[in-house]
């Protein structure tokens, strides 16, 4: 069972980078409504993640999939077409899980959208900067900066969770680690393999974050030991 866990494993990696890309698009947009001076965006962000974090991941999930189905099918009734198809299971794990990273991802860049220095932002508008420009160039670097702790965190969070994806049948490593206890009869042993491959994942990942973080502030570091007295 060792190629179906491989399998399962790389599936898992896939499936954590896919939400994560999608999660961070969506978790800026929701920051930037959150910050937004018009209130139906504020509103609407707010009430996205009331929903979002009242209501179990796991249903999340269930709804996205069963959701996402029923709904393509109801529209290609309505123009005449009878078909029943069905959502791809990976589409629609990755889709869960980014709207639940986004949720959680959005409150981080928002803290980290207050954390970036004032006085940069007048700058840049001070020289010529468009409001555009100066949000690409200055502010969304700094804000990173300030995002890469949570955001590493929320990734952790986010690997563990694509085990959630077994409930609507995607061979992740999860339920790979299932269907070879149920058929060895010896659970215990395969479920003790995909906790150590969870394990060594989120170690992996806690070592790269730590050096995203050392990176981000190579200037910052530079900056403060130059300003320290002799």
């Amino acid at each position: 069972w060792g190629d179906e866990l491989l399998f399962g494993l790389i599936l898992t990696i896939q499936l954590a980078i896919a939400s994560l890309v999608c999660g961070l698009a969506l978790g800026l947009l929701l920051a930037l409504a959150k910050l937004s001076s018009i209130k139906p965006l504020r509103w609407l962000a707010g009430g996205y993640d009331l929903v979002i974090r009242g209501t179990p991941e796991f249903l999340i999930l269930l709804a996205v999939y069963y959701g996402s189905a029923a709904a393509i099918n109801a529209a290609l009734g309505g123009i005449g077409f009878d078909l029943a198809i069905e959502t791809p299971k990976f589409a629609a794990a990755t889709a869960g899980l980014a709207m639940i990273f986004a949720s959680y991802a959005s409150e981080v860049m928002r803290g980290a959208f207050h954390a970036a220095p004032p006085g940069q932002i007048e700058a840049a508008i001070a020289i010529g900067m468009s409001p555009s420009q100066s949000f690409r160039r200055v502010r969304l670097p700094q804000m990173w900066r300030y995002a890469i702790p949570g955001l590493g965190n929320l990734w952790m969070v986010l690997i563990k969770d694509t085990s959630l994806a077994a409930v609507i049948a995607l061979d992740d490593l999860l339920r790979q680690a299932k269907i070879a206890g149920e058929n060895t009869r010896e659970p215990l042993l395969f479920f003790l393999a995909a906790g150590a491959l969870y394990l060594t994942l989120t170690a992996l990942s806690d070592v790269g974050r730590a050096r995203l973080e050392r990176r981000a502030r190579r200037g910052v570091d530079k900056a403060d030991a130059a300003e320290k007295p002799a």
